[in-house]
């Protein structure tokens, strides 16, 4: 069975078409399941948009959610329609964000960095001027923050865990235990991480994360999902059979993804 859980729409303000439009897009491609997944608002911000091209208003995340869910009833016995969201990590917000999202019955929260030392992970001038030391020491925090993220207890899977490679693909070279530590930290957590195929629409050109990264992800025990975190509804499921394929060579007999935030196994 076919699903993708990463999935965003014209709400955030920089994807393209409808959460229909998902929904539609993941029927046409033979998926069984079709999760719902935007950018979270800055709950932590004073302001409702506090970034109109990244994430929606907080006064919308209510309809939102009932969209979600009233597309979830009318879709029912066709896709299972699953309501999720990607979550911003911010440690000094982390009580805010939990308690909005106990308002409301999610599937599934994915939790994503996309912000490290006040930088955007995707932004080529962090890496401008650094030594070899100040890179690690990047990297490093990037991954103490995914660390906390595990710890947290707010998510059910991580988001994206090496997308600072994708405009940066030497990000990948940069040697440091904190990345194996990071693995066993989320295996000792119970969160999944996902294979994420947006990579290929960055300069990096391949998936998050990488194979390294999946294969000490098996060792220790860390489950995985799929996401392709469409921001176009002709993305859904894309690289679903190259993934699955990767995954049962490196090892995995399974992935899962969650529903009533409960752990569903599929085989590969």
């Amino acid at each position: 069975m076919k699903f993708d859980l990463h999935t965003h729409h014209d709400r955030c303000g920089h994807a393209q078409d409808t959460i229909r439009d998902y929904i539609e897009a993941a029927i046409a491609g033979g998926l069984g399941v079709i999760g719902i997944s935007d950018h979270s608002p800055y709950f932590g911000s004073s302001e409702d948009q506090a970034q109109p091209l990244i994430a929606m208003a907080k006064s919308e995340f209510p309809r939102y959610i009932e969209e979600v869910l009233q597309l979830k009833r009318e879709y029912e016995g066709k896709i299972d329609v699953l309501l999720g969201v990607e979550s911003d990590f911010f440690p000094e917000f982390v009580d805010i964000y939990r308690q909005e999202y106990a308002k409301y019955p999610f599937d599934y929260i994915i939790g994503s960095v996309h912000l490290s030392g006040g930088v955007s992970i995707f932004n080529r001038k962090r890496w401008n001027g650094l030594n070899d030391a100040q890179k690690i020491e990047q990297k490093e925090e990037y991954y103490r923050l995914i660390q906390e993220s595990a710890r947290s207890g707010m998510f059910q899977i991580l988001g994206h865990i090496d997308a600072m490679k994708g405009f940066y693909p030497a990000f990948s070279d940069i040697a440091t235990p904190k990345v194996d530590e990071t693995l066993k930290v989320i295996g000792e957590h119970g969160v999944a991480i996902e294979i994420n195929t947006s990579g290929k629409t960055k300069d990096v050109g391949g998936w998050y994360p990488t194979d390294e990264i999946l294969e000490r992800a098996l060792h220790h025990g860390v489950e995985v999902t799929f996401g392709s975190d469409a921001h176009l509804p002709s993305r859904v499921g894309d690289d679903w059979d190259q993934v699955g394929a990767k995954l049962k060579e490196i090892g995995f007999q399974h992935w899962v993804y969650y529903k009533n935030k409960q752990k569903q196994i599929v085989k590969l």
